[in-house]
């Protein structure tokens, strides 16, 4: 990764064991790398109907664990092999299970819109304590409230500083307004605007017609609620799903005078033709992170994924040491 591993800043690394199940191995090897740690070896398997059998390769014995895994798609397969390895571990006398979610599915189904629905997000907070996780790390929730959901200290991280960090390094125009999809992403998109610069607008798009739960992409955006006219606009969102507000807000903005449009998401869930979609948009570049594995099949030339491997790597060191973290949060 072009730089030396920062294992000397890690005490006691010998305590520390790192494992990746089968949804983000990347991350996890580029995180190992930047700790200067192996990964531990554990092996999944499955018997024929489907259920998923965990083995550990390893003594853990007294060991701080970090387990690393997003539970994207397949989403209930990578949840299941999350709490089947959890579970695992505490048998086999782990000191310590830190659960690194860089991104938590369900995580959208945080509230009660409408009466006799679930809130699952919960429900997974729930199944997490259940098999006595000692600590979440997670980055970029979709709501910041799911934190209250544990009763366990969790590290809510923000990839925020990474990306921010990559548009000051371009050299696009100083005249930047940063965009919120919709009013609930304003928190966001104000926190983006102050990494660029004290001097970056911030404007909203403003759905007009009415929006429902299931398909919250299916409203047009009809309205700005700020100035872009002649202006780089760079749309901030915390997951890109299908795509379509993405592009919607991205047609719109465009439409009102925007001079060049980017697009900004920390999770690339990419759902259905969400690739096609965004290729044939506005968008100029789509800067996501690798929070998600994103395949073959769904990549794209507008594409540009950035790693949280480092920022996820240093939080471990801290984590481990009993530092603070609050200097992840600054560029």
């Amino acid at each position: 990764m072009g730089k030396e591993p920062i294992m000397s800043e890690l005490q006691n690394a010998a305590d520390v064991r790192l494992f990746a199940l089968n949804s983000n191995r990347p991350l996890a090897e580029k995180i190992a790398e930047e700790l200067g740690l192996p990964l531990s070896e554990c092996t999944v398997s499955h018997f024929a109907d489907g259920e998923i059998s965990i083995t550990i390769n390893e003594s853990v014995r007294g060991r701080e664990v970090y387990v690393i895994q997003s539970t994207s798609d397949p989403v209930n397969d990578n949840l299941m092999e999350l709490l089947i390895m959890i579970d695992a571990l505490r048998r086999a006398s782990a000191k310590k299970i830190n659960v690194v979610l860089p991104y938590y599915g369900y995580a959208r189904q945080d509230r009660k819109a409408r009466s006799r629905e679930p809130i699952t997000a919960k429900l997974v907070a729930n199944l997490l304590e259940l098999d006595q996780i000692d600590r979440l790390i997670a980055v970029d929730l979709h709501a910041a409230q799911v934190q209250g959901f544990f009763d366990i200290p969790v590290d809510h991280l923000q990839a925020a500083p990474t990306l921010a960090k990559y548009f000051l390094g371009q050299a696009i125009s100083d005249d930047i307004v940063i965009v919120s999809p919709d009013h609930a992403g304003m928190t966001m998109a104000r926190r983006f605007a102050e990494l660029l610069g004290d001097d970056v607008s911030v404007a909203i798009v403003d759905k007009r017609t009415e929006d429902t739960r299931e398909n919250p992409d299916l409203t047009m955006p009809s309205m700005i609620i700020g100035d872009v006219k002649d202006k780089v606009a760079i749309i901030v969102d915390d997951i890109i799903d299908t795509g379509n507000r993405l592009t919607n807000s991205a047609e719109l903005v465009s439409k009102k005078g925007a001079k060049e449009v980017f697009a900004v998401a920390t999770h690339p869930v990419l759902s259905g033709d969400a690739s096609e979609r965004i290729q044939a948009s506005a968008i100029k570049e789509m800067v996501t992170t690798d929070t998600i594995v994103v395949p073959e099949t769904k990549q794209f030339d507008k594409l540009k994924q950035l790693s949280v491997a480092p920022l996820l790597a240093e939080a471990i060191i801290r984590i481990h040491n009993h530092q603070s973290i609050h200097h992840l949060f600054k560029i």
